[in-house]
């Protein structure tokens, strides 16, 4: 604590043993210290006392999709962080498609890096593609750091970023298990989505049954066997279908590597409300039953889903057309995600502590930034959300901050309020007002 320059104190502290007042010491970009509330504030450290606003470890999201270079009109490095850092985000990865070029080569990578570069308002990392002809890249990619590598099991929407079949899936994951690397998956299974109803139109129900449960079934099962026999390390990107649940426990008691993401959107938002041609609410696999919802709930606090993220995949006000087959299937969720998660986590009696373990702790973790990302210990990095757990607003698109303003959440009172957010030390955002970027590009730590 004496050589502390920033000391940042709260009645509330989400820290790794529990909620309790603290006092945060800071010196460079480090936690040093978290000491008891009333530790003295060494001579020359400066104190920032949030008094009882809640003080949590910066969110890190794992699955975004930034679309910089390419389309950078549907999203872009700059506007993706400054919502991420509005909503309490302190990291994000970015995904490997919807960019052109996508980041499926070193040389793809580089070009990300250097755009993302000088527009970061929050610390950046990159995922890896795989893809049916690059099965050659991912090493070179792995040793370059990106943190993992993404396939579709079925059509990603976009042509430069085919999915795998069965056979190109084994030979992509046998390549990955050989450097031990992780693979994330659309899974939904072409098959199955080929064989269900496809009527089209503004109906939500029509829409639904496109996309059924058992093509999420089927892909996951799919993933289960070639890792089983690969001892591959896969992980199950934004799960929908609660009927999956028990094939993952079930692998997992078998001693498959497999971990499972689910997000904000499935969880706090049903079926039941989606109205005929809104397709702000269109994503894929898509929105679910109110009753499919609470085995979500029910299996992220019994651990079979380790964590949530925003799958953050804006598109243009054009795309977003009222005929739920063609509108572009993505929700736009950075700057919202953390009050929405914490709206309906305190409705079902959970607290902060548990949102905070989803959606930053087990995030880290994934992507084996947990000895610096994720927790409010010393060692860490200095990335903190403050955050007013009782306040409410009501979401008003042109409050946000990501580039097209189209969201599901419009209208909808949630509670907490981001008072200020802190990256490495130093706030770049406080009531609405930024600093100019600060972020770093991360690299997977070998």
């Amino acid at each position: 604590m004496s050589e502390a320059e920033l000391v940042l104190r709260s009645t509330r502290v989400v820290t790794p043993e529990g909620i309790r007042a603290a006092s945060i010491a800071v010196t460079g970009e480090k936690i040093t210290a978290v000491l008891p509330y009333d530790a003295p504030v060494p001579e020359g450290a400066r104190l920032e006392d949030v008094g009882d606003h809640v003080v949590l470890p910066g969110l890190v999201d794992t699955h975004v999709h930034v679309n910089d270079p390419g389309r950078t009109e549907w999203e872009g490095f700059w506007t993706a962080t400054r919502a991420a850092a509005a909503g309490g985000i302190t990291t994000l990865v970015d995904m490997p498609l919807n960019s052109i070029p996508p980041t499926t080569t070193v040389d793809n990578l580089r070009t990300k890096r250097e755009v993302a570069a000088d527009k970061a308002h929050i610390d950046v990392g990159f995922w890896g593609g795989a893809l049916p002809d690059n099965v050659k890249d991912l090493r070179p990619l792995h040793e370059a750091g990106v943190f993992g590598f993404k396939a579709f099991l079925s059509p990603s929407g976009v042509d430069e970023f085919p999915h795998l079949d069965q056979e190109q899936l084994a030979r992509s994951l046998a390549e990955i298990a050989a450097f031990d690397g992780l693979l994330i998956v659309h899974a939904e299974d072409p098959h199955h989505l080929a064989s269900a109803p496809q009527q089209g139109g503004p109906k939500y129900s029509h829409f639904l049954a496109s996309r059924p449960r058992d093509a999420e079934d089927t892909a996951i099962a799919t993933l289960i066997a070639q890792a089983k026999r690969l001892n591959a390390r896969v992980h199950v990107l934004h799960l929908s279908s609660s009927d999956a649940l028990p094939l993952i426990a079930e692998a997992r008691a078998d001693g498959v590597r497999i971990t499972v993401e689910t997000c904000p959107h499935y969880l706090t938002l049903t079926a039941e409300e989606v109205p005929d041609g809104a397709s702000e609410f269109k994503c894929c696999p898509p929105i679910r039953e109110a009753a499919n919802q609470d085995l979500l709930w029910q299996a992220l606090v019994d651990g079979t889903i380790d964590c949530v993220v925003t799958d953050h995949s804006p598109s243009t006000v054009d795309l977003k057309t009222d005929d739920f087959a063609t509108a572009w299937g993505g929700i736009a969720g950075l700057q919202l995600s953390l009050p929405a998660m914490w709206t309906k986590a305190r409705e079902r009696g959970l607290g902060l502590e548990d949102v905070v373990r989803w959606m930053s702790t087990h995030t880290a973790r994934q992507v084996g930034l947990d000895g610096r990302k994720g927790a409010i210990a010393a060692g860490h990095d200095a990335d903190f959300a403050v955050l007013a757990p009782d306040e409410t607003f009501t979401v008003d698109p042109a409050a946000l901050q990501h580039r097209n303003r189209v969201t599901a959440y419009a209208g909808k009172t949630l509670y907490g309020v981001v008072k200020s957010t802190w990256l490495r030390g130093q706030r770049i955002v406080a009531d609405g007002a930024f600093t100019d970027p600060k972020g770093q590009l991360l690299t997977r730590t070998p």
